[in-house]
């Protein structure tokens, strides 16, 4: 039997103590096998000598042996006795009253059990009866140190999924239960607590919906320990996303709503963090109705960390509102983002926007944004526009922004049937006020809508009748519009908005109230944008008088219904600020008197004017993709007010998220964001700038060729002057993001690319390195004209360079564009580009140059990128003259050249070959060489790659 292995560093230092006291965590190279067999100890066998050991009254023995288990169980795993008697062993020793001893031996149960698994039959037995429960046991032991090696043990057994599904609900649930329930000791309930969310993960869904979901609702609600709350908050993504959306949405959003609330700012910034993770959990109405709101009162709470965390989820949380098959890409297994072939449009998903085949085309309408992009048929005919072709316009879009948000979202059948019935009733409503007309203009105007959206009718359930709730919808405008002289409804809530806000002007210093005023200028934009519409086409209609008063009042309801819910949402995300009264909240949404509707606040108009663009410029960032208020708050992210305020570095994480935010809106919403990139692209941040750098090619994707070539080019052009720093981003993705654009376009920068070779630092050659792989993967985008008026230059320069590692890439770089000259039958080029080769390389004055003709040729073999009859005529004469080169390190590479790769070529083992003979002298002088390493690559035939030549070349 072999001995126990245990450790030991000098056995003759004292033989007597066993040497125990030199023990030191390094000495895992001086183990002792069969140290418990040295003669003249004892006459115990080693199993009774490990025993003896294990039970010693030294502390530090007992030590030893705990952490020498796993190699004890491989010596005693064979004999079934001898490993139930170490079995038992284990059990006793993991009853030591020191708890240094326990916590050794913890350590070592999951590589025990990893071990068992893979080597005993019996493992499930083992395991279940004689180590399992000692985990269990000390999850309430005493001491802190052993508890949480059994907490990581525990996590470890469940990660490789080691623990029996009877273990889990009757053994560890239980008992980490017991430690959470609310009259536990604080100490032991917040241990309980973080474990109880790491392990949600690796559970099963109804494991942990019906054992610990309810005791983590309760204790996201525990009263006397916020650091439970706060461990709560912290992983409440990970239980989201374990319990799944229905959990989620019935249990769990209404504590999260509490967390968000709670006094403790750590809580809520907590909860600002793990936004995201929760969003995705969730479905998209609960996201839009619920989450958007609380996510507004996050970004506005009175704690600067609050908001701090709160504006670095913002992107983040946008995110999760994107479908990436309404833009036409998708998102590969390895997580890069693509462009959805054609082929694949039609069976994507179960359940498509209607307006799929026309994001995911090529064609001009699909790259531009949703306001360049044709909204009906205009004749040619007509140069001016009626008031009721502007409003009939207005419909048609209004009509397709409801169709775009009802594609958008993939709803079951019987989903939010009652959000369908009133976008129909909508819809219905426009259709039949513009048929009212009897202008030509808006008749012709109507049967081009008529053509846009018959998806939009095919995909929905017939409409309903809805004649009489349009009479009384006109009734009540009509009747409005005796009291107010201006016929917008929405008037009401932009005075009532100005009212609180002229109430806060009190207060403005303090940067709590700034934020709210910021929520609430929000507001008011979506309260004006279409009051501001309605004036203009009232006095349109009022000049023209062409437009019949049946449909001007039609057409202002059915508006007025839209925005009134758009205001009263935008209001009902700001009413959870605590500085903000119920009572003004109540006000807004109750008050009607047509007296106050001329009545606001002075001061902040004034302050408005000057701070805010006009309307025009604010109508373009609308959208129906995401709540609007959340894309104002990032847009407002490159406000220079906001790094004083809430972060520094608010501007970076801003960049950070944009490629995310872009993917949401989609190309048809590029104009919300593009002021905001080329404000960012132009930070005086280099940090901010180059976060732009590594994106934008993630960003052409998404926006496609045009709107890359029209909005991006320009920044990419900026960035190819910028600082190294900025540089090094663009360049690591030169590849991605020039096979995106045109080839006239593309062809371009063959000239700037030189400009890549000089670095502000001649010390940074891992950018010159990064250059030369990527005019590697280059080549395939230029024809080889092209590659040898430009690119040849940059690859024999950087063969020059003075740091080894770009010289042996940049080789690659001169193979490679060999091949491609071959590739394309363009021989005459691949000639004269050899002779150049010949001529620097293999008659260059300095012995690298020599060696690398070498190994260039070498590769050209590897590679097979030229024909063979061209090689040995043009290439082979030069490489063989190499054997007489003074320099041992020219004469190995030519060794590794010829015996490793040439003679192993089929046209080389060719019997009456006229080059095999020459090539054959060649190995045999090298055989005989003075210098041992040459001799020796000549004569052994080694494996390839085992001996690499850079190394070589370092060595020398």
């Amino acid at each position: 039997m072999a001995g126990i292995p245990l450790y030991f560093v000098d056995l003759q230092d004292d033989l007597d103590d066993f040497g125990f006291e030199d023990y030191g965590p390094d000495c895992d190279s001086m183990r002792i096998t069969a140290f418990l067999d040295i003669p003249g100890q004892d006459n115990l066998t080693p199993l009774a000598r490990l025993e003896k050991y294990a039970f010693s009254d030294n502390i530090f023995n007992r030590q030893i042996i705990a952490r020498g288990l796993l190699d004890v169980f491989r010596d005693f795993s064979n004999n079934e006795e001898d490993f139930l008697t170490v079995m038992e062993i284990v059990v006793r020793l993991s009853e030591d009253a020191e708890p240094t001893v326990r916590t050794e031996l913890m350590e070592q149960i999951p590589p025990i059990a990893i071990f068992l698994q893979e080597s005993r039959p019996k493992f499930p037995t083992a395991f279940f009866e004689y180590l399992m429960p000692i985990v269990v046991r000390y999850l309430t032991d005493v001491n802190n140190q052993v508890r949480k090696a059994g907490q990581e043990a525990l996590l470890i057994l469940l990660e490789q999924d080691l623990v029996a599904q009877s273990d889990i609900e009757n053994k560890v649930c239980p008992i980490l239960l017991d430690l959470s329930a609310p009259d536990s000791d604080d100490e032991y309930k917040v241990e309980a607590v973080n474990i109880i969310c790491k392990m949600a993960s690796m559970l099963s869904r109804t494991t942990v919906e019906h054992m610990l979901l309810p005791r983590f609702c309760e204790l996201c609600s525990d009263g006397k320990l916020f650091q439970v709350r706060k461990i709560c908050a912290a992983n409440f993504g990970d239980i989201c996303n374990a319990v799944g959306q229905e959990a989620t949405e019935r249990l769990l959003i209404p504590k999260f709503f509490e967390l968000c609330s709670d006094n403790v700012w750590g809580m809520r910034k907590a909860c600002a963090e793990c936004f995201m993770a929760v969003s995705y959990t969730t479905s998209p109405e609960v996201r839009r109705s619920k989450l958007s709101p609380l996510f507004i009162s996050l970004i506005s709470d009175t704690c600067r960390w609050v908001r701090q965390a709160a504006f670095q989820s913002l992107g983040p949380f946008i995110s999760t509102f994107a479908n990436p098959s309404s833009a036409g890409l998708y998102i590969r297994e390895d997580g890069t983002l693509s462009i959805r072939p054609p082929t694949q449009d039609v069976n994507s998903s179960s359940c498509q926007p209607s307006n799929n085949i026309t994001l995911m085309s090529s064609s001009t309408n699909a790259t531009l944004p949703s306001s360049e992009q044709p909204m009906e048929i205009k004749p040619e005919s007509s140069t001016e526009e009626t008031s009721a072709e502007v409003n009939a316009k207005l419909s048609v879009e209004n009509l397709k922004d409801t169709q775009e948000e009802g594609s958008d979202h993939c709803t079951n059948p019987g989903e939010d049937v009652s959000r369908s019935s009133q976008g129909d009733r909508v819809a219905a409503g426009v259709v039949e006020v513009t048929k009212d007309s009897s202008f030509p203009g808006v008749n012709s105007r109507l049967q081009s809508a008529e053509d846009v959206f018959n998806t939009f009718l095919y995909w929905r359930p017939p409409l309903p009748d809805i004649s009489h709730d349009l009479e009384l919808l006109q009734f009540k405008t009509e009747k409005h519009k005796d009291s107010c002289s201006v016929p917008c409804n929405n008037c009401v809530a932009s005075n009532e908005i100005k009212k609180v806000l002229e109430s806060l002007q009190e207060h403005i210093d303090d940067p709590d109230v700034q934020a709210q005023v910021q929520v609430l200028s929000a507001a008011l934009r979506a309260a004006q944008f279409d009051s501001v519409g309605d004036c203009e086409t009232k006095k349109m209609e009022e000049s023209s008088g062409k437009l019949q008063n049946k449909t001007v009042s039609d057409e202002t309801a059915v508006s007025d219904a839209t925005c009134s819910q758009v205001v009263e949402d935008t209001f009902s995300s700001a009413a959870g600020q605590d500085n903000i009264s119920d009572q003004a909240t109540t006000s807004i949404r109750k008050s009607t008197d047509s007296e106050e509707q001329h009545r606001g606040t002075k001061v902040f108009l004034k302050k408005e004017q000057e701070n805010n663009s006009p309307f025009e410029d604010d109508k373009s960032k609308l959208q129906d993709i995401i709540p609007q208020p959340l894309l104002d708050q990032y847009l407002s992210m490159t406000d220079p007010a906001r790094a004083q305020t809430v972060d520094t570095e608010i501007a970076k994480h801003c960049a950070y998220s944009l490629p995310g935010v872009a993917l949401t809106l989609g190309r048809q919403n590029w104009h919300c964001l593009k002021d905001t990139y080329e404000t960012l692209a132009s930070d005086v941040q280099w940090k901010v700038r180059r976060t732009l750098a590594f994106s934008i090619h993630e960003l052409a994707v998404i926006l496609g060729d045009q709107l890359t070539a029209a909005d991006l080019v320009p920044i990419f052009n900026g960035f190819l002057k910028d600082l190294d720093e900025v540089r090094i981003g663009v360049l690591k993705h030169l590849y991605d993001f020039l096979k995106l654009l045109h080839a006239d376009k593309r062809r371009e920068y063959l000239y700037q690319l030189q400009e890549f070779v000089v670095t502000d630092n001649s010390r940074n050659w891992r950018f010159r390195y990064e250059l030369a792989e990527q005019l590697i993967l280059i080549l395939e985008l230029y024809n080889p004209n092209d590659v040898y008026d430009y690119l040849r230059h940059i690859a024999l320069t950087l063969c020059s360079d003075k740091v080894s590692e770009v010289r042996w890439i940049s080789f690659k770089l001169v193979v490679a564009i060999l091949q491609k000259f071959y590739a394309n039958n363009a021989n005459a080029l691949g000639l004269n580009f050899i002779n150049e080769l010949v001529v620097r390389f293999r008659h260059c004055s300095k012995w690298v140059g020599r060696q690398a003709f070498a190994f260039i040729c070498q590769a050209v073999v590897e590679e097979e990128c030229m024909p063979v009859d061209q090689f040995v005529e043009h290439l082979l004469p030069s490489l063989l003259s190499l054997a007489s080169d003074p320099v041992p390190n020219v004469r190995v590479l030519l060794a590794k050249a010829l015996r490793q790769t040439l003679l192993e070529k089929a046209y080389f083992k060719s019997v009456g070959n006229p080059h095999l003979e020459a090539a054959e002298e060649t190995i045999l002088a090298l055989q005989s060489d003075r210098d041992q390493d040459v001799s020796f690559f000549a004569t052994i035939k080694l494996k390839q790659g085992n001996v690499d030549s850079t190394s070589i070349e370092k060595q020398s």
